[in-house]
């Protein structure tokens, strides 16, 4: 009897690696959700990525894990069907994490070149302030910039009158980036909401 123990506990040993594989490797996904996002700009911020990678890992545990344990047994019967459901379980986390690694390196140079085009949509907002309307210029650290799309920004700086902002619409599919001025004077917040852009 002793040795069935023994035998049992060894196999609970070697297959005990599911549960702090997920504390884990949940951790390091939201923040590598953030770090290198796999579309846009990631979840937008640590417990969003905390919340989206745990949820995907939770439903491959208990969903995936389960079926491909099933699998394992067939080519292992000798395998119990915790240690069997806990390694499959295991390998779909590594699996995941090394997709999202993938994913994101992948994205990389998509956010990048959306990084330098908002570097140069600020440049451009810059540059016309300073040489176009030096009133707004103590307004510069406060502007407030949104992609309407690709290629297209709105940046609104604000003012001596808080209603009464600057606000820009930028091209940056040309060298240097377009400028326009909006003769509408509502902040990003709500020029959506008033449908100020189609």
């Amino acid at each position: 009897m002793e040795r069935v123990w023994l035998s049992r506990l060894r196999w609970r040993m070697r297959g005990a690696w599911q549960w702090p594989l997920f504390v884990v490797l949940t951790l390091g996904e939201a923040v590598l959700l953030n770090r290198l996002p796999l579309s846009g700009d990631g979840p937008g911020g640590f417990v969003p990525g905390l919340l989206l990678a745990g949820f995907g890992n939770l439903l491959l545990i208990a969903v995936l894990a389960p079926l491909l344990g099933r699998r394992v047994r067939r080519r292992r019967p000798d395998q119990p069907a915790g240690v069997a459901s806990d390694r499959a379980g295991s390998a779909l986390l590594v699996a995941a994490l090394a997709a999202i690694v993938a994913g994101g390196l992948i994205h990389r140079p998509a956010v990048r070149e959306e990084e330098n085009e908002r570097l140069a949509q600020a440049l451009a907002v810059s540059d016309y302030v300073h040489v176009q309307a030096p009133e707004f210029r103590p307004g510069l650290a406060q502007a407030d910039s949104m992609r309407l799309r690709e290629d297209l920004y709105r940046t609104c700086v604000p003012g001596d009158d808080p209603k009464r902002p600057l606000c820009i619409f930028v091209t940056t599919d040309q060298s240097p980036p377009g400028v326009t001025v909006d003769p509408d004077k509502a902040f990003n917040s709500e020029y959506r909401r008033h449908g100020g852009f189609d």
